[in-house]
């Protein structure tokens, strides 16, 4: 195996999920029900911060220079979008939080950037239907960002993985990290009186 095909089978076999990060509700349960731009940008940077927080803890235990790297690039994109503050961590970031070892956090990172690139599109659809194309531009280049971001992570993973034992250990670190935001997604929708499973 190798990095961009441990990718499609993770997108494969979470493709109902990630669909589901990928739509309006989502945007929807981020943001409480505050569908405005200003809490569009809140809920954001919420996550970035969350991310910072994440990433720079994996700095500093990594023995692995690639890797080390990598997270530390992550956590310095998070704090350039407005993740320099404390975050109160989600699910998602619970999940991140407890993996161990490089290739379960190589996976989750690549999960990680799976779902911000969903989330980043529909937050990209909100403000062109906002008509501020301004923001919305924005939001592409975070978007651009956290794909390159990807494209890190499937070169680390190439890196760290070297056996059967070590993908499985990604896979499930990636895993982990996707079930548990979608996980989000559902209860957070349900406390708010909605139907999670209708994609919208």
């Amino acid at each position: 195996m190798d990095a961009q095909e441990f990718t499609e089978a993770v997108r494969d076999a979470h493709e109902t999920p990630l669909s589901r990060l990928g739509s309006s509700k989502w945007v929807y349960a981020l943001t409480g029900g505050e569908m405005e731009g200003d809490a569009v940008e809140a809920a954001w940077a919420a996550e970035v911060s969350a991310a910072r927080e994440t990433f720079e803890a994996w700095v500093d235990s990594e023995a692995n220079e690639t890797a080390a790297d990598a997270f530390a690039d992550a956590a310095a994109f998070a704090a350039a979008h407005g993740g320099d503050g404390e975050s109160e961590p989600s699910p998602a970031y619970e999940a991140l939080d407890s993996l161990d070892g490089t290739a379960a956090r190589a996976g989750g990172f690549l999960a990680w950037t799976l779902v911000a690139e969903k989330t980043l599109a529909q937050m990209v659809g909100f403000f062109v239907g906002d008509a501020d194309p301004s923001t919305a531009n924005t939001f592409r280049e975070r978007k651009s960002e956290v794909q390159e971001r990807q494209e890190t992570a499937r070169s680390v993973l190439d890196e760290v993985c070297t056996d059967d034992d070590a993908w499985a250990d990604a896979r499930t670190g990636a895993d982990d990290v996707v079930e548990a935001a979608y996980a989000d997604y559902v209860e957070t929708l349900e406390s708010m009186g909605i139907k999670p499973k209708n994609v919208c």
